[in-house]
């Protein structure tokens, strides 16, 4: 056996062996993520301080209520260990805070009405791109192709596209006899 004949069959199993190690690395990550779950096993402390981190405070807009050194945001932390040892959801937190102080007490925008398109525009922004870019570099390929092609043959003149007409209608005459 070659080398240029075990090559090719060297390539495949690589592309194989690179497709099974993706597969092993995203069961991998799911399995992680599984069993990590969403939270639900986190102490009070932990939620409190999750939870917080989702809101801003509101007289330091540039932090959240967890980072925030104002009584105001350690009134809110107290306020969301007291709510939580009610036993109500952080949904529900959320929700309160937001009908006393708007939307603008979140740290991230709500993904409704206007406020959607901060989640919305940049797909759409990524997704135009690529579409103008593979448009733009199929355009430029097929006019190196052109070129190339141009490059080789010099241009028909009209004796020679009457020469190819009759070579044409001799073809076909041929074919039909």
């Amino acid at each position: 056996m070659t080398v240029t004949a075990i090559l090719p069959r060297m390539r495949a199993q690589l592309s194989v062996i690179l497709v099974l190690l993706a597969l092993l690395t995203a069961g991998i990550t799911l399995a992680v993520v599984v069993m990590r779950g969403d939270g639900a096993n986190q102490s009070q402390a932990q939620q409190v301080q999750q939870i917080a981190a989702g809101l801003h405070c509101p007289v330091c807009k540039d932090l959240s209520v967890a980072d925030s050194p104002a009584p105001l945001a350690q009134q809110m932390r107290e306020q969301i260990a007291q709510k939580l040892r009610a036993g109500e959801t952080p949904d529900q937190i959320r929700a309160q805070f937001v009908a006393a102080y708007g939307d603008s007490v979140l740290m991230s925008p709500p993904k409704r009405g206007l406020s959607a398109a901060v989640y919305v525009l940049p797909t759409i922004v990524i997704a135009a791109g690529l579409i103008v870019a593979v448009t733009v570099v199929r355009r430029w390929v097929r006019r190196l192709d052109m070129e190339a092609a141009g490059d080789d043959a010099a241009p028909m003149t009209a004796s020679d596209r009457r020469a190819v007409l009759k070579a044409v209608a001799r073809l076909r005459e041929e074919e039909a006899a």
